[in-house]
C-alpha cells in the first residue's frame, strides 16, 4: 500500500470513526513535496513527504489527516492577535494534538505533544512556552519582549528551529479573493460543526480548541439565566408542602402558583434553512434541560399558526416543523393573547426578516437571532457573539 493509497484508507476510517475530523479532512487537498521532512498544512492543503508516510501505520496517518484538518479549521480564525506567529502555531499544534490523543488518536513520533497542555486553551499554551522560553538558557528565540511578531518571530542570525516538529501551519497575506475564500470555507467549517453537534458526534474536548463555535451556548446560558431570573417569582411556602417529597417524610417549600411560564416562539418560514432551524430547535430543549420548573408552550408559525404544544417538567420535546410561506409575526402575538394566559415572557426565535405588530405586546419579548437584525420592540440576543 503506497501513500496515497494509505491517505484514501485513512480518510475512510476517520468518517466512520471520527466523523468531524473525516468530514473536514475529506475536503483538504493532499499533495507530495519531496522538500518536506514529514508535512505540513497551511490550512487548505497538505504537504506530504511519501517516503515519510510510506513508514508510518495507518492509525497514524489518520492524525496526520486530523491534524491537517483542524489547522485548516483554526487558520480561518483570527485569533493570533500580536503574538509571536511561529510560537503561536506551536501552540496550536500543542492544542490540537493533546485534543486528538484525548480522542483515542495514534500520535506518531515527534509530533508536537505533551500530557501537560491536555485540556487547555492554545492562549493557555502560548503563556506557558513562551515563559519557558523566556527562561531558556539556550533559546535562540526572542520571547522576553511584548507580544508583536516583529520582536518575537523575526529571524534572527543563527536562528533555529527545534528539530523533529511537525505540522506547522503557514499564514499568508491574503488577496480579495483569497480572503471570500476564507470566509466561505470558515462558513463551511461552521456548517459541519452544527451538523455533528446536533448528531451529538462532536470531539471530546473540541471547546479548547476552536472555542468560538461554543461561544454562542456560553453567551446562550449566561444571557437567558440572567434574562429569567429577572422575571421568574421564586417566592416559597410551607403550606401546602411540596407534595413530591412529603411521603417520605421531607417537608420542603412549594413554589407559589406565580411561577414564571415561558412562551416560545419558532419562525418556521422559508427563510429560515435546516441549519439554523435544528439550532433553534436544540436551544429550546436546551432550556428544557436547564430550567425544568418552567411551563413551556412552543409554538411554531411562518405566516400562520402551525402547531402549539405545552410541556411540562420531565417531558420530552416532541414537533412537527410544518411552514415554509412568508413571515408575519402578528399571528403569533394575537394567538398568544387570546390563548394563553398571563404568560411572563416570549422568547421568540427567527431571523428577524417579517412583519411586526404596531403596538408592542402586554409582556415582554427576547427576540433570539443568527444577527442583531433591528426590531420595533423587545430585547435581542443574538445566537453568535
Amino acid at each position: 500500500m503506497n501513500a496515497h493509497e494509505k491517505i484514501t484508507k485513512a480518510k475512510a476510517k476517520l468518517m466512520l470513526e471520527h466523523p468531524y475530523f473525516g468530514t473536514l479532512a475529506s475536503g483538504l487537498t493532499i499533495t507530495s513535496d519531496s522538500n518536506e521532512l514529514t508535512f505540513k498544512s497551511d490550512g487548505i492543503t497538505i504537504r506530504i513527504n511519501e517516503e515519510y508516510i510510506d513508514k508510518l501505520d495507518l492509525s497514524e496517518v489518520e492524525f496526520i489527516l486530523s491534524n491537517g484538518a483542524m489547522h485548516a479549521v483554526l487558520g480561518h480564525i483570527g485569533r493570533q492577535a500580536k503574538r509571536d506567529k511561529w510560537l503561536w502555531q506551536e501552540a496550536c499544534d500543542f492544542a490540537v494534538n493533546a485534543m486528538l490523543v484525548r480522542n483515542g488518536l495514534v500520535a506518531p513520533e515527534y509530533v508536537n505533544y505533551q500530557p501537560k497542555f491536555e485540556g487547555m486553551y492554545a492562549e493557555e499554551i502560548y503563556a506557558r512556552l513562551k515563559e519557558e522560553m523566556i527562561h531558556a538558557p539556550d533559546t535562540n528565540h526572542d520571547a522576553s519582549s511584548s507580544d508583536n511578531e516583529e520582536s518575537l518571530s523575526s529571524p534572527q542570525k543563527n536562528q533555529t528551529k527545534p528539530k523533529n516538529q511537525i505540522s506547522h501551519q503557514s499564514q499568508k497575506n491574503t488577496t480579495t479573493k483569497e480572503q471570500e475564500a476564507t470566509q466561505e470555507l470558515q462558513q463551511q467549517f461552521e456548517q459541519i460543526f452544527l451538523k455533528l453537534k446536533r448528531q451529538e458526534s462532536l470531539p471530546a474536548e473540541l471547546q479548547f480548541v476552536v472555542p468560538e463555535y461554543f461561544s454562542y451556548i456560553i453567551d446562550w446560558k449566561e444571557t437567558l439565566s440572567n434574562y429569567i431570573a429577572s422575571y421568574a417569582k421564586t417566592a416559597y411556602r410551607f403550606l401546602p408542602p411540596n407534595m413530591k417529597y412529603l411521603y417520605r417524610g421531607i417537608f420542603l417549600p412549594s413554589l407559589s402558583s406565580d411561577l414564571l411560564r415561558i412562551v416560545i416562539a419558532i419562525d418556521t418560514s422559508g427563510s429560515i434553512d435546516k441549519e439554523m432551524l435544528g439550532l433553534f430547535l436544540a436551544e429550546v430543549a436546551s432550556i428544557m434541560e436547564v430550567y425544568p420548573h418552567y411551563e413551556i408552550d412552543l409554538i411554531t408559525a411562518d405566516h400562520k399558526i402551525h402547531s402549539h404544544k405545552t410541556y411540562l417538567p420531565n417531558e420530552s420535546l416532541e414537533y412537527e416543523v410544518n411552514g415554509g410561506g412568508s413571515t408575519d409575526f402578528r399571528p403569533v402575538f394575537e394567538y398568544i393573547e387570546n390563548n394563553i394566559d398571563t404568560p411572563t415572557a416570549l422568547l421568540f426565535f427567527t431571523d428577524g426578516k417579517g412583519t411586526f405588530p404596531n403596538t408592542p405586546p402586554a409582556f415582554d419579548t427576547l427576540w433570539i437571532m443568527p444577527n442583531n437584525t433591528p426590531t420595533p420592540f423587545g430585547e435581542i440576543m443574538t445566537l453568535k457573539s
